[in-house]
């Protein structure tokens, strides 16, 4: 081989050992960007409380929120997580209920009215609060808290309908944001726990 060429594939062995060296050293680049993991569930809402007060997500900094997505009309699973609700809040201590705001958010603004709403309540624990609101309002929420609900034909029920919706109550912290979920069959037991490993 002549030289010039042995030369040329040196100088071609060269710069190739540089380029492996210094990748080995930085690592490939990448476009990826890192999550923290947190679900993307939370935010602002402009909603009427059961007294009739104008309220937002703001009004409820500096303390957990426990937020459950129902209505009224629902024959058995919305009373039942409420209850289980009830419970775990009587469970945890007053210093620690003390800190927390449970919410019950109507999905169905067609009948919830503020004084049912405000008559419903008031059967499960002297500290829920009640918000409803408009249809559009309602369906915000609903869409930062990735709820789904949504009217169902049911000549059985009152007025012709029903709703479908998800049954997950939410905790948030003093902040507004994500701390965990409780899915549908928690107990209050259970859900005492969570709550009281989260707050403490």
């Amino acid at each position: 081989m002549p030289r010039k060429a042995i030369a040329v594939l040196i100088g071609l062995l060269l710069v190739l050992g540089v380029s492996v060296f210094a990748l080995l050293r930085t690592g490939p680049a990448t476009n990826v960007t890192t999550q923290s993991g947190t679900p993307l569930i939370g935010g602002s809402f402009s909603l009427t409380d059961h007294t009739g007060k104008q309220v937002t997500d703001q009004d409820y900094l500096g303390k957990y929120m426990l937020i459950y997505f129902g209505f009224t009309y629902c024959p058995d699973i919305c009373p039942t997580e409420l209850q289980i609700i009830a419970g775990a809040l009587d469970s945890i201590g007053d210093k620690r209920r003390k800190q927390i705001t449970p919410l019950f958010v109507t999905v169905d603004p067609e009948r919830d009215t503020r004084e049912l709403m405000a008559s419903y309540v008031e059967n499960f624990h002297p500290d829920l609060v009640g918000l409803v609101g408009t249809l559009e309002q309602i369906k915000k929420m609903g869409k930062t808290y990735r709820v789904y609900f949504k009217k169902v034909v049911d000549k059985d029920r009152p007025d012709g309908y029903t709703m479908d919706h998800s049954s997950i109550v939410f905790l948030m912290d003093k902040k507004g944001r994500y701390v965990r979920h409780f899915s549908h069959g928690t107990t209050s037991k259970k859900m005492a726990e969570g709550l009281i490993k989260a707050i403490d």
